[in-house]
């Protein structure tokens, strides 16, 4: 297995996307998630990586690859799925999210020039990626025998992360087939912004989801571009089907107060559901903000411990 150069994937690396409508004048809405994006020719959604290309909506992020590393599973977090085990972890580029506060915009942010909401041109938007990535783009069965092969070093199988995973909807689907056929396992850290048909799709092959619940009001959600609904909708309908824990990165002065709402709103599923609450570093337009305090973490982490038995404050 090697990794392919620019040269050789400049076509390789576009597939046909997914769940999504022909509009007039040779627009699309794509239906992946709940953003709905009505994409122009030659423009890409707000994800900066679903792009129309001759009236057809194409994934121009398949198999371009920002980061991958063998993780601890814990630093997903994932502290009740095979504890003290490692997995491959794997990210491309690019949300369907804005948070001011991200603590990944690097690869996150295809345009930070361009942070606000709208449609992206989709020939800068891919020039960046292909920069930032060096050229680096992998097949799903390179990233199966990837796996594999580091199974002798405690590897269970591959974890999409680092960036938004489910905006890369068909590379990451056929990564998790190729993973799932070497009898390895599959695992989501996730914002959870996914329609529930591509949703019910991916399911079968998942074995583990990390799902970030941000907060617990319509107009916290409204502010990043998300849709809280959507974000419930995905934790309860993926707890039925694999493993599920969930993290809240506390940022000062923004949710503190929707944590016991969290809470108690995850143990009305089930108590044992772990809760991560992590502390927010300074970070992308929240530079000037200062660290969650140690002492906020743990007191909030008692509160949650009121309605669930699995609370873990993170970053401490």
């Amino acid at each position: 297995m090697v990794a392919r150069g620019l040269s050789e994937v400049i076509m390789e690396n576009v597939r046909r996307a997914e769940f999504w409508e022909t509009l007039e004048n040779m627009s699309v809405r794509c239906g992946l998630c709940p953003h709905r994006c009505i994409i122009n020719i030659d423009s890409v959604g707000l994800c900066g990586v679903r792009e129309n290309h001759g009236g057809e909506l194409v994934a121009s992020c398949y198999g371009v690859v920002s980061s991958i590393a063998l993780d601890p599973i814990e630093k997903k977090p994932l502290y009740m799925f095979h504890p003290r085990k490692q997995i491959l972890s794997v990210g491309g580029f690019g949300c369907n999210l804005n948070c001011p506060f991200c603590q990944n915009h690097e690869i996150s942010v295809v345009d930070e020039g361009n942070s606000e909401f709208g449609i992206r041109n989709s020939e800068l938007a891919v020039k960046k990626r292909w920069l930032a990535a060096r050229g680096r783009c992998f097949l799903p069965e390179d990233i199966a025998e990837l796996a594999v092969k580091t199974v002798k070093d405690g590897n269970i199988g591959v974890a999409y992360t680092y960036n938004e995973p489910l905006i890369g909807y068909e590379f990451l689907r056929d990564c998790a087939e190729s993973v799932h056929s070497a009898g390895l396992k599959n695992i989501l850290v996730t914002n959870g912004c996914i329609n529930e048909e591509p949703l019910e799709t991916l399911l079968p092959y998942v074995d583990a989801m990390n799902i970030d619940l941000k907060g617990f009001t319509d107009a916290f959600y409204k502010r990043l571009g998300g849709d809280l609904e959507t974000v419930k909708k995905t934790i309860d309908k993926s707890r039925e089907h694999c493993h599920v824990e969930v993290t809240t990165l506390v940022v000062p002065g923004e949710n503190e107060k929707d944590i016991e709402d969290i809470a108690r709103w995850l143990s009305s599923l089930s108590p044992e559901i772990p809760l991560h609450l992590s502390r927010f570093f300074p970070r992308f337009m929240f530079s000037e903000k200062e660290p969650t305090p140690r002492e906020t973490i743990i007191k909030l982490r008692d509160v949650a411990k009121e309605y669930l038995n699995n609370v873990y404050a993170g970053n401490m």
